[in-house]
């Protein structure tokens, strides 16, 4: 077994909430494992809520099983059932129409409660894109950018009740979320109409993040303060960033080191089981732990140092091209 097939071995015997579910199928994808993401795409859509959301498994998050979108079009395109079609359909439905938002559209993350979270960038923005809604996944990051960056760095939470941030704190997995969110946007949908500025923005993002590496590789778990705990995902989304925007020419290709050597300090993190250990952990995700998440990005960021080729980036395109 290789370390990557012992990482993605841990990664399912983890119990997922729906994002977990859909990151780590986009890992399965970007492994090769068309089978297996086909199979966690169709337990995706099993659990889908009567209201569109995918993979759903009783939790309050308005926005998080969009992040099964990609998943369960590329099981569309592979077998062309309808149902496929019609739970992406239902999914893409929700959140154009139908799940809570604020007066300007920007999405709330939870269901029953005014917040906007930086998480939300990652779970709706490739999603859209790939379903032919760039304009919805423009305004999402644009929406979500007015509320919580400033200087280059997300701040976790913001509060449209009172009209200010909830959680300022710079939490490096909101800033991952960003950054893997355009980085995932501008590889699916290679068009994007506003790819100049989404890949501005992730550089930025990324260049203000990177400056607040511990001398160990990593990061604190918000980034810019260093009383709070050495957290590992953070490098792994990061790199992830970094690696694709290198392979598919928007950033410079010195990134392409960077994101080798931010992967090279989160791989010692990994245990002889093939966890990935220290990242910022579930179920609260307010200490050092465990979770899918990590687990599903320690794969991602291993496969972004190739460009994806030009057949399939093309194929992952068409596949959200639904029929009428």
């Amino acid at each position: 077994m290789t370390s990557l097939d012992a990482v993605l071995t841990a990664l399912l015997a983890v119990q997922r909430q729906s994002w977990e579910q859909g990151v780590a199928a986009q890992a399965a994808l970007d492994l090769g494992r068309e089978d297996l993401a086909l199979l966690l795409a169709e337990a995706a859509v099993t659990r889908q809520a009567a209201d569109g959301r995918l993979a759903d498994v009783a939790e309050p998050g308005a926005v998080n099983g969009a992040a099964c979108g990609e998943a369960v079009l590329a099981a569309y395109r592979r077998t062309g059932n309808a149902v496929f079609a019609d739970a992406a359909r239902r999914q893409l439905a929700w959140l154009a129409d139908d799940a809570p938002r604020a007066g300007d559209g920007t999405l709330f993350h939870l269901l029953g409660g005014r917040e906007v979270w930086a998480d939300t960038v990652y779970m709706v923005v490739p999603f859209l894109a790939l379903s032919g809604r760039a304009d919805l996944a423009q305004a999402q990051l644009d929406g979500h950018r007015r509320r919580l960056c400033a200087d280059g760095l997300y701040a976790a939470i913001w509060s449209e009740e009172t009209g200010s941030l909830r959680r300022a704190e710079h939490w490096g997995g909101g800033n991952g979320w960003v950054v893997a969110a355009i980085a995932r946007t501008l590889r699916l949908v290679p068009g994007f109409p506003g790819r100049a500025g989404l890949a501005a923005h992730a550089r930025e993002v990324l260049d203000a993040c990177l400056a607040l590496r511990r001398p160990d590789g990593l990061f604190h778990d918000v980034l810019d303060d260093p009383a709070t705990f050495r957290e590992t995902n953070a490098a792994q989304m990061f790199s992830y960033a970094a690696s694709v925007g290198a392979a598919d020419g928007w950033l410079p290709g010195s990134y392409a080191k960077v994101g080798r050597d931010l992967l090279a300090a989160a791989s010692r993190e990994v245990d002889r089981f093939g966890v990935v250990r220290g990242a910022c952990g579930s179920p609260r995700f307010d200490r050092p732990g465990t979770s899918a998440e990590a687990q599903a990005f320690h794969l991602l960021a291993a496969r972004a140092r190739s460009a994806l080729p030009s057949d399939v980036a093309e194929a992952r395109t068409r596949a959200g091209q639904l029929p009428d």
